[in-house]
């Protein structure tokens, strides 16, 4: 063998050594990058998990709002990433407990009774206006002392929430809770969007997030800023109140 053949064999040979290397890394970070979010949603392989749908606000049973469907699309995108199973149940046949299965709750206290319960047990520190007569604190938020208020076309305020049954373990209860479907859609998308940098703050542990959506007339779900951790707050029982 010639020195040129000897230099053409090595040079194949070191670039398919190369070549493997290469998509070893490649894969080992593919891996590490998903095992992360599997770990953060509580989804392994092969996994179940619950997505509860709640209804259009006034309509029927099964009647969900435009931007609800999309928000679950969001959803159903991210677990399907985690190689999870859905099951999608109806917010008001959802009679499960907390912690066998990862579950994702959408919409807030007025369309979804399951969020209401979850809003009661696992955030004793918020409080939603429900009252269905308008008003200026129709459809607000209330968490420790400073109301968040909905401005229709202005501004938008949603709760996300990963949310554990007792103390921090188990599955997790996502809980995206929002004064119009478009906040949902929104907070659906930020947590597609921020799972990981979620995931490196938070950990394994619970956390619930404000956020606004700015100028939901003109920017659809798009422009979302986060107002506040309201983690202590939001799951701490607001004092009691002596007469």
């Amino acid at each position: 063998m010639n020195d040129d053949l000897r230099n053409i064999v090595l040079g194949v040979i070191a670039t398919g050594v190369a070549a493997a290397l290469g998509w070893f890394a490649r894969t080992y970070l593919w891996r590490r990058k998903l095992r992360r979010k599997q770990r953060f949603f509580g989804l392994p392989d092969d996994s179940e998990c619950l997505l509860v749908v709640n209804r259009k606000a006034g309509g029927g049973d099964w009647s969900v709002a435009r931007r609800d469907v999309f928000a679950l699309l969001e959803l159903s995108a991210l677990i399907k990433d985690c190689g999870a199973q859905t099951q999608i149940v109806a917010h008001d046949t959802a009679q499960q407990g907390i912690g066998d299965h990862t579950e994702f709750c959408i919409g807030g206290p007025i369309s979804n009774l399951r969020t209401a319960a979850h809003l009661d047990s696992l955030l004793p520190g918020v409080q939603m206006n429900t009252d269905p007569e308008p008003g200026p604190d129709r459809g607000s938020f209330l968490i420790g002392g400073e109301r968040y208020r909905w401005q229709p076309d202005s501004v938008e305020h949603v709760l996300l929430a990963r949310l554990f049954g007792q103390g921090d373990g188990g599955r997790p209860v996502f809980l995206v809770s929002g004064q119009h479907s478009n906040a949902n859609h929104a907070a659906a998308r930020y947590l597609g969007r921020h799972h990981s940098r979620l995931a490196a703050k938070h950990g394994d542990k619970s956390f619930c997030l404000l956020l606004r959506v700015v100028n939901p007339q003109a920017y659809g779900p798009d422009v979302v800023e986060l107002v506040a951790d309201v983690t202590r707050t939001a799951t701490a029982a607001p004092p009691v109140r002596t007469p």
